[in-house]
């Protein structure tokens, strides 16, 4: 029996959720054809995260699903003014001619709005709800492809899948999952060249900046290597990896202390488990480790669980413990993915 949406998403217990959508029959609908699908959910969801009070920290675009790992920002939502709201829903649903066709959003269009307190109350609410961020990312893209195929019918599966994201060490577990998909898929050679990720548009962002040698020393964890990482993911429309408000940054990121090069090592690092079975550890990359509080080997463990397991149950977390400690304060006595979590 499916569990009610309003039930598997609770800010109050993790901001983060891995979210899966599948094409209808799992057919390779958005790798196929002469339409690149694959760049319109792209745009599309650079597009969503301006709008919406709802971060994107992972995605990846395969043939036939769509991962993504966002964060709900309800504290931005309630900052914006009722105006600001409704330009932001005028921006997703703009007014219409007597055509149906798309129109300018107008002053008078504006005041109109902002004279009716509970159609902005009910914007504002949907602006940071996270099934109709996936409704504003699935249903243009399906009846475009509808258009172009001269079809009609559904274009994905009616219901995406969530998993809430429990913690740091999970939370990057989760992304680097998603970051690698096409490595996993044989689709791409290297993280590098996965198209349609987040790994691959942090690091092509950082190229275009001229500041490769920058992300390189952003691994170190030094102070010189903090330095190094200012100003990396500042401009870029994902949710930055590290969290730098407390340095130099108003942008919240997704980890305090956790630098984009050093996620960069985690994922080529993860990406060689996957493609060889095995592979070293550097000295920068054991770093990684001790400040995550985990082992190489416990690493390997919640990876290949995640491929194995196929993202069983309604929560994701790096510790049983964790995980019981969630079925305790919610009442859930079955945790179907307690089994994917390292014996700790």
């Amino acid at each position: 029996m499916a569990i009610a949406r309003a039930q598997l998403v609770d800010v109050s217990l993790t901001r983060w959720y891995h979210c899966v959508t599948r094409c209808v029959r799992r057919a390779f609908l958005l790798g196929e054809g002469d339409h690149n699908r694959k760049q319109w959910l792209q745009n599309r969801l650079e597009e969503l995260a301006e709008i919406f009070a709802v971060s994107v920290g992972g995605f990846s675009v395969m043939n036939n699903h769509l991962h993504l790992l966002l964060r709900l920002d309800p504290e931005v939502a309630r900052a914006w003014s009722d105006e600001e709201v409704v330009r932001r829903w005028g921006r997703l649903f703009p007014p219409r001619d007597k055509l149906r066709q798309p129109i300018p959003v107008s002053e008078h269009w504006v005041q109109g709005r902002l004279a009716d307190p509970k159609w902005v109350a009910n914007a504002r609410e949907r602006l940071q709800n996270l099934g109709w961020f996936m409704k504003c990312l699935k249903e243009p893209l399906s009846r475009l492809a509808n258009k172009q195929d001269k079809t009609r019918g559904t274009f994905f599966e009616g219901r995406f899948k969530s998993i809430a994201v429990i913690g740091e060490e999970a939370l990057l577990a989760i992304g680097v999952y998603i970051d690698l998909n096409p490595v996993a898929a044989k689709i791409a050679e290297t993280p590098e060249t996965s198209d349609y990720t987040s790994i691959k548009r942090r690091v092509d962002h950082v190229e275009a900046q001229g500041k490769t040698a920058e992300l390189e020393a952003a691994s170190g964890g030094s102070v010189a290597g903090s330095q190094a990482a200012a100003g990396l993911e500042e401009s870029l429309w994902l949710c930055p990896i590290e969290d730098r408000r407390e340095l130099d940054s108003p942008r919240e990121g997704m980890i305090l202390g956790f630098s984009l090069g050093s996620y960069v090592k985690l994922v080529d690092y993860t990406g060689r488990l996957f493609r060889e079975g095995k592979a070293s550890i550097s000295a920068e990359l054991a770093g990684v480790f001790e400040r995550l509080g985990c082992s190489a080997q416990s690493w390997q463990i919640q990876i290949e669980k995640l491929r194995g397991d196929r993202l069983l149950g309604r929560f994701f977390a790096a510790s049983r413990k964790k995980l019981r400690e969630i079925g305790e304060r919610l009442g859930v006595r079955r945790l179907v993915n307690l089994r994917g979590c390292p014996i700790r």
